[in-house]
């Protein structure tokens, strides 16, 4: 055999060793990514379309959310950026930062809240009043714990000003809540048996206890809340912040006494919480036991309504979010 034949013969058989070696390589292993789709109320989002794109048409999938707003990719070709986007009716679409995911690894996005679409075609003719109508109905639906009424949270940094009217609304719906009243019933429990205020013992002191403290409710919401904002042209709303640290969203809770943001979308000193425990405080003095009236009650009634209210926002900032469940 010659060099040249014997040397071709070699290349011929390099050639074909390095396409078997090639041919035999493994594919690399696909990753997954997996989430849930929920709402500010933390309720499931069924039927959502959720889009994966690695930036091209071939590397697009698409899923759709099941009951349980579960969704899942899981052939995700690794080493490449891919974007998840969600797009569900009634909400803004929601779009991840780029996922790159190594081979074999498995990615949970968690739970992946969507916020409501306040500016949707269908609304855009719509009058101001009516949108935020729109947005008092879905705020009459939150309860923080599954239960307890927060009706002025709101999640929209610039949500349109309420009327008077519902202004009045939002304050008629929280007075005549059941578990306002039963709020009321649980503290003159406590009440009573502290004997404060000094009122008759028996079931009669506890009635009276009771309605005090329901008075107390409601002249303090109609006149924080509804009266006095709707003179002084202010919201007398929590704003939700949701981001940041947990200590600037913790001072952000506590100053809601003593700041709101006016119907021009400005913030200001919340004249109309204080002057509301006030009032309320001095209207108090006209129904409770001589024994316990003066400005010693006018200073306890205020300083606890303000109490109430900073761990209401608390409540407000850090658990409606989870807790929130519609009727």
């Amino acid at each position: 055999m010659s060099i040249r034949p014997a040397f071709f013969l070699f290349l011929s058989w390099f050639a074909c060793a390095s396409v078997a070696q090639q041919s035999s390589a493994p594919e690399p292993v696909s990753g997954s990514i997996i989430g849930t789709v929920t709402d500010i109320q933390d309720a499931v989002v069924l039927g959502a379309s959720v889009v994966l794109d690695g930036g091209t048409a071939s590397g697009q999938q698409k899923a759709t959310t099941n009951d349980s707003g579960f969704f899942s990719f899981n052939t995700v070709q690794p080493s490449i950026p891919h974007h998840v986007t969600i797009h569900a009716n009634g909400f803004a679409d929601w779009t991840s930062p780029a996922i790159q995911l190594t081979p074999g690894q498995s990615m949970d996005l968690g739970s992946i809240t969507l916020k409501i679409s306040v500016v949707a075609a269908t609304v855009s003719a719509a009058l101001p009043e009516e949108i935020a109508t729109e947005q008092v109905h879905l705020e009459e639906k939150q309860r923080a714990l599954g239960f307890l009424p927060e009706f002025y949270a709101v999640y929209d940094p610039n949500p349109v000003p309420l009327t008077p009217r519902l202004k009045f609304s939002l304050a008629y719906r929280t007075a005549t809540d059941p578990m306002t009243l039963l709020a009321a019933a649980f503290i003159a429990g406590v009440d009573h048996a502290s004997d404060s205020p000094a009122y008759v013992e028996g079931a009669q002191g506890y009635g009276q206890r009771f309605g005090a403290n329901y008075a107390n409710g409601v002249t303090d919401t109609f006149i924080g809340g509804a009266l006095l904002p709707t003179l002084l042209h202010q919201d007398p709303r929590y704003y939700y912040q949701g981001t940041g640290s947990k200590m600037s969203r913790l001072f952000h809770a506590m100053r809601n006494p003593f700041v709101c943001k006016g119907d021009n979308g400005q913030w200001q000193p919340n004249y109309s919480s204080i002057g509301g425990y006030l009032a309320s405080s001095a209207i108090a003095n006209t129904y409770y036991p001589t024994r316990s009236r003066g400005p010693g009650l006018l200073f306890t009634e205020t300083s606890l309504e303000i109490g109430a209210n900073i761990a209401n926002s608390i409540i407000q900032e850090f658990l409606i979010h989870r807790g929130n469940r519609s009727k």
